[in-house]
């Protein structure tokens, strides 16, 4: 039955069983350490980035998909009886994957009906549109209704995060207005604020333990929030994160996410954050 079809990339940060359930298609980015380049998700699992980014000398980097594997990912959709393809990308603020997608949907031109939004987010904040798009499409709503639907979670989307060192942000030049965060010598737990595709600094904690109580405060002042989802690099206190926000938010009522390579190499190790969308 012909419909539509979501495509999105891997810094969605979904899981196997989010994206086969909804048939979403992941198009990856790549990861190098050093000389060593390796496709995310495919050759390198979450697990093992971070397993090699703290035994690397060097830290990692990050690679847009190229237009190619975009158009390739879009022409299996329309074989697969698609009428029409919404790619949904990381924040184009922060990367070119969006770019590569546009250059695949010119290629294609007339062949198929592809639309290429802005997400203006990342990690479980993109992987949030994809799901209620995918849901969407699953559900009979067609192209134009997705479109919106996208949209309009686009502009709502918020990102907290409390990083745990600032060398990755700082040496990938993804810090953006955070700039400020770089100026203190002391040690601090800075906190970051993603909001419409950019970082920027959200405020500085002394210890890891206020950092986290900051952001159940920033969290428990949006008031109902939609589509709330933590997630966190490998963090060894996500669990005590999660019962911080149990008076307010089980774990029920919440999604858990692992931040993957492509974030991951930006945000470091031990990252924990949190998503939602404002009503």
């Amino acid at each position: 039955m012909p419909g539509v079809r979501i495509v999105t990339d891997s810094a969605c940060d979904l899981t196997d069983a989010d994206i086969g359930d909804l048939e979403i298609e992941v198009v990856p980015l790549s990861i190098r350490f050093g000389s060593e380049e390796f496709v995310d998700r495919t050759e390198l699992t979450v697990e093992d980035f971070y397993r090699r980014m703290a035994e690397s000398p060097v830290l990692p980097e990050t690679a847009a998909p190229s237009p190619g594997a975009f158009e390739a990912a879009f022409r299996r959709a329309g074989d697969a009886g698609a009428d029409a393809i919404i790619c949904i990308n990381l924040s184009s603020a922060l990367s070119a994957t969006m770019q590569s997608a546009q250059t695949a949907a010119q290629a294609i031109g007339t062949d198929l009906d592809v639309r290429v939004i802005d997400s203006r987010s990342i990690t479980a904040g993109l992987g949030t549109q994809a799901l209620e798009a995918a849901k969407a499409a699953r559900d009979g709503q067609n192209a134009d209704q997705i479109v919106a639907l996208v949209e309009g979670l686009a502009s709502r989307t918020e990102i907290y995060g409390a990083l745990d060192t600032l060398d990755n942000l700082k040496k990938g030049g993804r810090i953006g207005n955070a700039q400020a965060l770089l100026g203190s010598m002391l040690s601090i737990k800075p906190l970051i604020h993603i909001t419409k595709g950019a970082v920027e600094e959200g405020g500085k904690q002394r210890t890891r333990k206020k950092a986290l109580e900051w952001l159940r405060t920033k969290l428990y002042e949006e008031g109902d929030v939609q589509h709330l989802a933590v997630m966190h690099g490998e963090a060894p206190d996500i669990d005590e994160f999660i019962e911080m926000l149990g008076p307010r938010y089980t774990r029920d009522n919440l999604r858990v996410a692992k931040i993957g390579a492509v974030i991951g190499a930006h945000g470091g190790p031990r990252v924990i954050g949190f998503c939602y969308v404002k009503p």
